[in-house]
Order: C-alpha cells, then structure tokens, then sequence
C-alpha cells in the first residue's frame, strides 16, 4: 500500500488489557473502512504482531522519544490515540508517577501530525488533575473522541465551573461492538461442546451469566451471595430451573483476594447443583460464544465509565442487568433500552427474576439491542465516525483553523 498508514498508538496484545483489545477489534474494522492504507500500531514493549512497533518502554521518563520518532518515520495520514491514564503514567525509581507529562511531551512532539485522541476514562465530575489534562489534549489534539454523550456535555458545567471555556473540538464516538458475532438458539448445544460445558448435567437449558475479568470492582460476589435464594424464588414463581454460570480469570494480581473469594463462592453453588465455575482468559472469539450460552447477563460492576464486557454483551444482544448510576453502563443502558438497572441488592433480586420469569421481556430487550447495535454501535458505523474525525484533524491541520463541532445542549 503506497497510501500514508493510520497510526495506532496503544497498549496491544498478547497484553491482557481491556485497551489492548479494544485497539485490535477496532484496529480491524478501522481496516476494513481504509481498504487503500494500512493500520499500524505504536505499541508498548510487550505488543506484538504484523505492522506493531513495540516501542513504548514506561521504564524510562522520556519514553515517548521512541514514539515520537516513530511517527516521523512512518509518515502517518493521521495518528489515533487510545489513552487510558495508567498506560503512559511514568514512575521514579521512588514511586512517584508524573500525572501523565509524558503523554502531553508526545503531544507536542508529533504536533505536525493530525491527531485524535480517544480517552477511555472521562467522569462525569471530573478531579482537578482530570480537568487540567484534558483541557490540555484538547488544545493539542485535532479532535478528541468522547465515548458517551453525557462526558460532553457535562464538560460544558465542568470547565466554566474552573473558569475556562469549553472545548469544541469534542466527538461522540461510541465504544464499538461486533456486528458478526450473533449465535442463534440453535448454534448454542454446539457451543456448548467446545469449553465442555455439555458435561455438566447441572448447567440447565436456562443460563445467567457473569462472565469477563474478576476484578474487585466487578463485585461478582453481590449476586452469587443470593443465588441459591434467587434460584429458589424463580422455581416457585414459573417452574424453571434456572443456572448460574459465573466465567473469567483474574487479570491483576492486586485483585486476588477477591477472585479467590468470588471463585470460592461459586463453587459452593456448584457443589449444591446451581452454578459452574469455569476458568477462560476472556479474549478473542471464546469470549463471545461463553456469553452466548447465557440467557442474559449481569454486570454489577461499582467503578466504570463504560464497559467492553458490555460491548460484547451488546454485540450478542443479550439482555442485561446493571449497576446505577454508573456512568457509561447506565448511559447505554438507557439508550439502548437493552437492560434493566440496579441500584439496591433487593432491586437486582426482583430484576433477575423478572427476566427470568419473563421470555417476552428478554425477547423485548434483545430486539432493543439489535437494532442499538445495527444503528449505533457498530464498528462498522463507528469505523465511519473515525474516518469523519480523521477527515476533520486533517483539515484542521492544514487549514490552520480549530475542528469547532456543536454542543450536545
């Protein structure tokens, strides 16, 4: 391809990192949407593949040297940024992080280039240190991809409230899910067979699933604490027997006493004949097809802005309960009209039985879901939003004139 490469910078794979994988999935269908260029990645030391440069080494405060460089040797169309804070935090040999001034460093190194970024964690009431680094990328970004409408236009209360104006060089650009990963009733005793789950007599016909990192904001453990009462009550009132099917791995060793604790609890249902336990790193295509044995899924997570788990979830179109309010789960919740929200342990009590009491309703949500997925979330849709926001930093850059898009209110 003679064509100038979009430049992905990035954690990547094989690191077990939601951001890595976000980048490969996108990576892919941003492919698909520039037939005529290739995609590469700037990666951290541990990336690896075709067309990723692995040269982002956090053990050194000048780290992005290297990237910099890098980018001036590929020559990019535009660079894409995937920023997560803990991915470009540098610490001194003391511990010390430096709030990120490495990534503002980068910044202003490849500041010949058109730039968007795409910031993975944006509260709704943002910290000092978040507000004044984001003020920052906006001013030397091109155009900044928010994923959730409310980060937008709470900005426009959060900056004026420290005395400085709103940056207009926002986009909403969802976080994308799968389009081709829509199992049917029938794909699911094959599915089954391959992590071995048909041999399970008490994995019933009707599954509700937990599936994806455990990690201590996860709280695995506010649903299987009531599971054996949940399952009983469900029996009475519609004479099914329903499963529980908890899925994953531990990612960070600092959640470990929480995975033995959510695993633990598990396996005390599975001894009783109501749940199983099973181990997998929830990565690639094994990811989706244990969440499509599941009638609909749980996600009580206690600290998110948004969620790949519920990207997958939502590529499914699987009905959900969530956690509220929590940011980007309840703000997809809501307009998708794909799940129902918790916010008591007594609220997720009566929603679990209620979808599994009620096929219509989940057939209801499900079809909510299709149609969220088809308009809106997409990466094929959202392929298309970057390249409208490629096409903007580009012109921005050679007209010398700001990217100035409308305010959500």
């Amino acid at each position: 391809m003679s064509a100038k490469p979009i430049v992905m910078i990035s954690s990547y794979p094989p690191r077990l990192c939601g951001i890595g994988t976000f980048a490969e999935e996108a990576r892919e269908f941003i492919q698909k949407a520039n037939p005529g260029r290739e995609v590469l990645v700037v990666s951290h030391t541990d990336g690896r593949g075709e067309g990723v440069f692995p040269v982002i080494d956090m053990s050194r405060n000048d780290w992005w040297r290297a990237v910099a460089d890098k980018v001036d040797q590929l020559k990019p169309y535009v660079v894409h940024i995937e920023h997560e804070y803990g991915l470009y935090e540098y610490h001194d040999p003391q511990g010390n992080g430096d709030g990120n001034q490495g990534f503002i460093d980068l910044l202003t190194a490849i500041a010949e280039w058109p730039v968007i970024i795409e910031p993975h964690t944006v509260h709704g009431r943002l910290r000092d240190h978040e507000a004044g680094f984001i003020r920052q990328v906006c001013r030397l970004a091109g155009v900044v991809l928010f994923k959730c409408h409310y980060q937008k236009w709470r900005l426009s209360w959060n900056f004026p409230g420290r005395g400085w104006k709103t940056p207009r060089n926002i986009m909403v650009v969802p976080h994308g899910s799968r389009p081709d990963r829509r199992w049917g009733i029938a794909d699911v005793p094959k599915l089954r067979e391959e992590p071995g789950l048909d041999k399970f007599i008490h994995i019933g016909q009707h599954i509700v699933g937990l599936v994806g990192w455990i990690q201590s904001n996860k709280r695995w453990d506010i649903l299987t604490s009531m599971w054996e009462d949940i399952a009983a009550e469900i029996k009475d009132r519609c004479g099914l027997e329903w499963s529980l099917l908890a899925a994953g791995a531990m990612r960070d060793p600092a959640d470990r006493e929480e995975y033995k604790k959510y695993k633990g609890q598990v396996q005390l249902l599975e001894k009783k004949g109501l749940a199983h336990y099973y181990e997998f790193i929830p990565r690639g295509e094994i990811y989706y097809k244990i969440m499509a044995l599941c009638d609909f899924i749980v996600l009580p997570s206690v600290d998110e802005t948004q969620s790949g788990t519920l990207a997958r979830i939502i590529a499914l179109n699987k009905p959900f309960v969530t956690t509220a309010p929590m940011e980007g789960l309840t703000a997809q919740a809501l307009e998708s009209e794909g799940g129902l929200l918790f916010t008591t342990k007594e609220m997720l009590r009566r929603k679990v039985i209620r979808l599994a009491c009620s096929e219509k309703l989940r057939m209801e949500l499900g079809e909510n879901l299709r149609r969220y997925l088809d308009d809106v979330v997409s990466w094929e849709v959202v392929a298309r939003q970057y390249n409208e926001a490629y096409k903007l930093a580009r012109e921005a850059k050679q007209t010398g004139k700001s990217v100035d898009l409308d305010t959500e209110f």
